[in-house]
């Protein structure tokens, strides 16, 4: 019985020994677990598997994105995509994919380059003059086109910095208030937040690093940051000092866009010519105005997708003009119906060749400004439109020629005519305020409304400053016609022939406030005939709005079509 008590308590003595060696292991395994989970993994991540770009790429970031367009490295330059630098960067850089060139224009001089080529040119009048440059300012594979950003930081609101191993740039263009913080210890920056996720980079005490999505609350005490030359990783909050806004400011001097307005309020009227004997009856059309001081008569025409154009202009008129105290701004129309005008202005030839006869007609029979009346714009050619109107602001610029341009009131079909920018680079927006129903409207009413001229006025005073604004007023009405058959038709008249189509069909017109014109009603033939008058009452209300605008000044539709007691009014308002 002894033995056998002594060996159950040897087995039992083994028995919790065994358990207790169970319970060790098991801790020590635990606390292995535990040690191995709290301690961070030295793992490094190569940061050209973090940023992964092909032979000759560049990866982009903008200001902290990652831009899903990669640049090109070519001889050491980077190059970015043309649809990037437009939409990101600067709006006036110009491809013409018909002759590979690249136009860029600032104020006073135009600047074409051709592709793979270390030169460019630079106009300034009519004249053009090579440049050499130590790079090819653009380069073109298959159909994507690639601009020298070193070429672009020049004449742009932006600065780049271009890092090697993984080949990458960190791009500027964004200027404000943003997030930064120091690091106060050593520390790591990670792949993702946790300490098991493999170090992207190490992080001195002392380095400057910018919050990343700073609405985002910190995940697991860390915070995502990126490091001045663009790695973005996170990093643990309590090894950062306090956080502070910064400002980032730009250094870039905007090139300013002088304007060759006139110090008195502008009363223009176009004048309709035929032919060159215009001058015959100028000075009977101007003896009954008052105050006026530009005409523009339509002298030119485009005449073929060439960049020609034909003709009315004499020395005689432009003589007669400036002896009748006048400034003449001649018009160039776009009423050529055989002219494609996409055609014409999307061509860089085509458009210097244009240009450069306006600028010619101006200097022969000595012009005091062009004025652009291109009403034919299909929507595809906006931006070779607004590009035209560039390079010719230079020449004129550059020749102390007034450039004025004709726009319709704006809308949001008419939106690619680009009136914000004309109005940075014109002298002149004239903003044509009638044609509210036109002659092929499909229903009757008035030339110009005074809520049309209201809103013509409010809207385009958010695009073009008042300094440069011109408000066009007609001089003429419609009478309409309407059938059984819902057909409307329509015939001009001016103001003299309206108010005598009124008396013939012995009419009394009613004031319409609605439109701020007298209406007019006739029931005849099995038809309805209306008419919305301008006359006094309705100028005057337009004018009204005018000189509360305090614009640069009125135009009107056109010469001749007046009766002679409107200038009293208009006068009254410009020189109010």
């Amino acid at each position: 019985m002894w033995q056998w008590g002594v060996i159950m308590d040897r087995k039992i003595k083994v028995a919790l020994i065994g358990s207790l060696v169970g319970v060790l292991i098991i801790v020590i395994a635990l606390t292995s677990m535990v040690i191995k989970s709290l301690t961070p993994s030295k793992e490094i991540m190569e940061l050209t598997d973090y940023y992964k770009v092909g032979d000759g790429e560049v990866l982009v970031l903008l200001q902290s994105e990652i831009y899903d367009t990669k640049g090109l490295l070519i001889n050491g330059g980077v190059y970015m995509d043309y649809d990037t630098v437009v939409d990101k960067f600067n709006k006036r850089f110009y491809w013409d994919d018909n002759e590979n060139i690249l136009t860029y224009t600032t104020p006073t001089e135009i600047m074409k380059a051709e592709a793979d080529k270390n030169e460019y040119s630079v106009t300034k009048s009519t004249i053009e003059t090579k440049v050499e440059s130590d790079y090819p300012i653009v380069e073109v594979f298959a159909d994507k086109v690639y601009i020298a950003l070193d070429y672009v930081q020049q004449y742009s609101d932006m600065t780049y910095k271009y890092y090697e191993n993984p080949s990458r740039i960190v791009v500027d263009y964004i200027w404000g208030d943003y997030l930064y913080a120091d690091v106060s210890k050593e520390t790591q920056l990670r792949y993702e937040p946790n300490i098991k996720s493999p170090i992207l980079r190490e992080l001195p005490a002392g380095e400057t690093l910018m919050y990343v999505d700073t609405q985002e609350a910190p995940k697991n005490g860390f915070v995502k940051v990126m490091t001045t030359d663009g790695i973005k990783g996170y990093v643990k909050k309590k090894n950062l000092k306090k956080a502070e806004y910064k400002k980032l400011e730009s250094s870039y001097q905007a090139p300013e866009y002088t304007a060759q307005n006139r110090s008195e309020k502008i009363n223009m009227v176009f004048h309709q010519v035929f032919n060159e004997e215009a001058v015959d009856n100028l000075e009977s059309l101007i003896s009954a105005t008052k105050g006026v001081n530009v005409i523009s008569p339509t002298f030119f025409s485009i005449n073929d997708v060439s960049g020609t154009i034909t003709s009315l202009a004499t020395k005689k008129y432009v003589d007669k003009a400036e002896n009748l105290g006048l400034e003449v701004w001649a018009l160039v129309d776009d009423f050529n119906k055989d002219v494609d005008m996409k055609k014409l202005l999307s061509y860089t030839s085509r458009r210097e060749a244009l240009s450069n006869s306006l600028i010619e007609a101006a200097q022969t029979y000595k012009l005091n400004g062009i004025n652009i009346d291109f009403e034919k714009i299909p929507s595809d050619a906006g931006n070779d439109y607004i590009e035209f109107i560039r390079e010719l602001s230079v020449k004129c610029r550059n020749n102390g020629i007034v450039l004025s341009v004709d726009c319709y009131v704006p809308s949001e079909y008419t939106e690619y005519y680009d009136r914000e920018e004309q109005g940075k680079v014109v002298d002149y927006v004239v903003v044509m305020a009638y044609d509210e129903h036109y002659a092929g409207s499909e229903v009757a009413g008035p030339v110009s409304s005074i809520g049309f001229v209201k809103d013509a006025v409010d809207n385009i005073l958010t695009m073009v400053p008042k300094e440069k604004t011109i408000i066009a007023i007609p001089f003429y009405t419609r009478v309409w016609k309407e059938t059984p058959d819902e057909e409307v038709a329509s015939e001009s008249y001016g103001m003299a022939n309206a108010k005598q189509w009124i008396a013939d069909n012995g009419i009394e017109p009613k004031w319409d406030a609605e439109s701020a014109c007298y209406y007019a009603e006739l029931k005849a033939e099995d038809a309805t005939y209306r008419m919305w008058q301008e006359e006094d009452k309705s100028i005057e209300e337009k004018m009204k709005v005018i000189y509360q605008a305090d614009v640069a000044g009125c135009a009107a539709w056109k010469l001749g079509l007046e009766s002679e007691s409107i200038w009293n009014i208009i006068i009254k308002y410009l020189n109010g």
